[in-house]
């Protein structure tokens, strides 16, 4: 059952669960989808996140409690639907290894548990994998959920779509870095994510993507309706590129030439659930077949 609580005078939060699923997700995706198409009056914004949401709203249009009691009857009426939505499948290329982020975790790693080990080959090691190789088909190799998107400005937490078991997961730097390269591909904990700018950060670098996530310019040629490219229930499908093609894409970039692979598809989570392996074939055949 979902916990709620209140934040302060403006806000409702509603947990989920404790922990990160795709049951969980679905289900704070549609409290936040219904919300909205419901346009209750006083709802300002409304927040989905990986395992739980945030509503905003005005106390001078709707009593908190009278809030409280619409969500909650909302959360009733969507639990019995069928957990499905139509969203798109993305292609993101990445440069694993890349010299710079290669070149960043060398500098930090007074600050990592294994200094004596790169990023991969310490994900690689700790997840079982004998080799980078083999580590980066399995990444790259199945897609990832967008389930929320936030802190940096269009970051993506994505979420793997295989069994638990399978799951890769690597803890986040002992203590943070001060340095992290632009649009640099990572992971902490079982999320993967692409810092959308240089900055400071913690999550185990794998490699950098050439597809801008995040353009306040809007001059990106797939990006120029909204400065930012993901929304939760996005789906990924990180593909592994060499140097030379990383290089040509920048320059596709550049001229504002660079095509963006995606499929618009439908999702079923039961579906998924019953053959999680056979379901992620197809959902990879549509984007191939695009």
């Amino acid at each position: 059952m979902a916990r709620y609580s209140f934040g302060g005078d403006e806000h409702i939060a509603v947990e989920m669960d404790e922990a990160m699923s795709l049951r969980a997700f679905f289900g704070a995706l549609s409290i936040c989808n219904a919300v909205r198409d419901s346009k209750i009056p006083g709802v300002t914004e409304i927040c989905p996140a990986n395992a739980s949401l945030q509503l905003r709203f005005d106390p001078d249009l709707i009593e908190p409690d009278d809030l409280m009691r619409e969500v909650k009857r909302i959360e009733a009426s969507v639990s019995g639907q069928k957990r499905a939505l139509t969203t798109r499948i993305i292609e993101i290329p990445v440069y694993y290894d890349d010299p710079w982020t290669r070149e960043t975790l060398m500098r930090f790693r007074d600050r990592h548990q294994d200094p004596d080990a790169t990023d991969l080959e310490y994900a690689a090691r700790i997840n079982n994998y004998a080799s980078v190789n083999d580590f980066i088909a399995a990444h790259s190799g199945s897609p990832w959920l967008v389930s929320m998107v936030g802190f940096g400005a269009g970051s993506p937490f994505t979420f793997q779509m295989v069994e638990h078991e399978k799951q890769i997961q690597v803890p986040k730097y002992v203590r943070p870095r001060t340095d992290t390269p632009k649009q640099c591909v990572a992971q902490g904990g079982c999320f993967t994510g692409i810092y959308p700018v240089r900055g400071a950060g913690g999550y185990q670098m794998y490699g950098i993507t050439p597809t801008p996530i995040y353009d306040p310019t809007q001059t990106t040629s797939y990006l120029r309706e909204f400065m930012i490219l993901f929304r939760p229930g996005d789906i990924v499908k990180f593909r592994r590129i060499g140097r030379d093609e990383y290089d040509s894409l920048v320059e596709d970039v550049k001229k504002e030439d660079f095509f963006l692979k995606q499929q618009a598809i439908s999702f079923s989570l039961d579906e998924f659930e019953q053959a999680p392996a056979f379901y992620n074939r197809q959902i990879l055949e549509a984007l191939d077949g695009h």
